[in-house]
């Protein structure tokens, strides 16, 4: 059996300086994270729970954000990054990713809210996500609707060589205690292989359910950790954001009591920092003088 203070990668965080950029997500709801977060914020409390390295992901879709993330992914803390591209645009998408020089770049989003996505359909889109497949860059994304599940089930089945990262649980409707249509949604993208989960609560969530209630999250991120299995499901924080409800340590001290509850040995390694590790093509070395004491 696994250790607690085995290798532990969170999957999904954000550092920002609010002077440095607009947050259009960002609204009077959320005065609480309307602060700068940076790795120095983050190490201690990544200690605390025993996480060594992390995934940094962009949180504004403009070129800037990536200079930004270029600079903070400096910090040993930092395992990978994924970083913004507009690829409803192939040729700009393109443009930036030959401009950004992020020497941990493991993969690209953009942020989609409830926008159609039929531009996935795009035989140019379809080239740049084959593109982003040969080069080893997985594709973060929330689909919340059937059209966008339907549109990132066509692209999965398309392109099975792309990683696709579904954030958040793919926004489950914990705030209500609802179960449809998420659960189909989350169904459907179980049967494509390359498709894998981060076991986090993102902004939507967060900002209609209140307040942190470990037991009513605790059936979604079971479900998904038995629908998907520990090759396909990695632990993740979404700090800041999660703060707006939990502490960084209580929210991912009780997502790994429930993965815990269902992995053990291997399989526990692999949810706790494997797949991370694997989807994103990270190095998997202990960072120098930034490791938990």
């Amino acid at each position: 059996m696994m250790s607690p203070s085995a290798v532990k990668i969170d999957a999904h965080q954000h550092f920002w300086r609010v002077v440095d950029q607009d947050q259009p997500w960002r609204t009077s709801h959320h005065d609480a994270i309307a602060r700068d977060f940076t790795p120095d914020d983050l190490l201690p409390q990544a200690q605390q729970v025993g996480v060594s390295r992390t995934v940094l992901v962009e949180s504004v879709d403009e070129p800037a954000e990536n200079d930004r993330l270029a600079a903070f992914a400096k910090d040993p803390l930092v395992a990978g990054v994924v970083a913004w591209a507009p690829l409803s645009e192939p040729g700009r998408a393109l443009a930036e990713l030959a401009r950004v020089r992020i020497d941990k770049l493991s993969g690209v989003r953009c942020l989609i809210g409830r926008d159609p996505m039929t531009w996935l359909q795009k035989p140019a889109v379809l080239d740049l996500m084959a593109e982003l497949a040969a080069r080893g860059l997985a594709w973060d994304v929330v689909p919340v609707s059937s059209e966008q599940t339907a549109a990132v089930l066509q692209l999965a089945q398309a392109l099975p060589d792309l990683r696709i990262v579904i954030d958040h649980l793919g926004r489950p409707p914990v705030e209500v205690g609802g179960w449809q249509p998420w659960a189909d949604h989350l169904q459907q993208l179980s049967e494509c292989p390359g498709v894998a989960v981060k076991l986090s609560v993102g902004l939507d969530v967060l900002s209609a359910w209140s307040p942190w209630a470990p037991r009513e999250l605790e059936p979604y991120l079971s479900w998904v950790c038995e629908t998907f299995g520990p090759e396909r499901v990695m632990l993740a924080s979404n700090w800041p954001v999660v703060t707006l409800r939990s502490t960084y340590t209580q929210a991912w001290s009780d997502t790994e009591s429930v993965v815990r509850g269902h992995y053990r040995g291997a399989d526990l390694e692999r949810a706790l920092a494997g797949t991370a590790t694997q989807w994103y093509g990270l190095d998997r070395s202990e960072p120098e003088g930034r490791g938990p004491g």
